[in-house]
């Protein structure tokens, strides 16, 4: 093989290849349709001349058909005025109608069967034409559809690499740290000692507001004069007879024995 043969073949398969590449079916198959629906005004109108030849020639058949009626009786009319001279005019003008006449529906034949098959020809391509478009749109159907598929594949391939699982689970680490910390500072917010005396403040303004409500009934009568100092015993959670067990375990405790 020469040198200029392997240039031309690496060549070859150089543009191949970019064409390849750069080769859009869709498009493709979207330019055969405009060009097969471009041929279509082509293909009616070379129909429409075979039409017109056919049609030209019917018409010429007809009126060589008239013009050897009329020269027949013209004919006959001239041998019936004994002239001989007029009538052997007539009969040359009709044998060269006839032989015009002839021909002319020969070729009117051939017309009629050029225009019966241009008619089926162009019928056949408007439905061949039909049919490949049908077939194009689906391939291109198919095409978009196969585009969108490896869009979706090459997103799953770059999902499913775990760079952004490892993301997604790192941020919720972090997440769950912050969440359990807030909660750990609220827990330690709600039993700190400013709540405590919070707590008790309330508890002392409670037990004010009880001082005062004994205070209003003993005003009105409603309780004895003795009954306060009790029923702050009682409010405090504690009993006469209770404080006496406590003093008297107190002293069982120190002595041994009881007083």
């Amino acid at each position: 093989m020469g040198l200029w043969q392997r240039i031309t073949r690496v060549f070859r398969a150089s543009t191949g290849a970019a064409l390849d590449r750069i080769e859009n079916p869709e498009l493709v198959l979207q330019q055969t349709i405009r060009d097969m629906r471009d041929r279509v005004p082509e293909l009616n109108n070379s129909v429409a001349q075979v039409m017109a030849t056919e049609r030209l020639l019917l018409k010429q058949k007809e009126n060589l058909s008239t013009q050897v009626v009329e020269l027949d009786a013209k004919i006959k009319a001239s041998v019936k005025m004994n002239r001989d001279d007029i009538a052997t005019a007539y009969i040359g003008q009709l044998q060269q109608a006839q032989m015009d006449l002839e021909r002319t529906s020969v070729q009117a034949e051939h017309a009629t069967v050029a225009s019966k098959q241009a008619l089926k020809a162009r019928d056949n391509y408007v439905l061949n034409m039909k049919k490949r478009t049908a077939e194009a749109m689906q391939l291109i159907s198919a095409a978009k559809q196969a585009k969108l598929q490896e869009q979706l594949a090459q997103t799953m391939e770059a999902f499913n690499i775990g760079d952004d699982a490892s993301t997604f689970n790192e941020m919720r680490d972090k997440i769950d740290r912050r969440v359990a910390a807030a909660e750990a500072k609220l827990q330690l917010g709600t039993a700190s000692v400013d709540n405590q005396m919070a707590d008790i403040e309330r508890e002392a303004m409670d037990i004010q507001l009880q001082d005062k409500l004994l205070e209003y009934k003993q005003q009105m009568g409603v309780l004895g004069a003795g009954s306060s100092g009790s029923t702050r015993q009682i409010e405090a959670g504690s009993t006469p007879s209770d404080n006496n067990d406590e003093i008297e375990t107190v002293v069982v405790n120190s002595s041994g024995t009881k007083s």
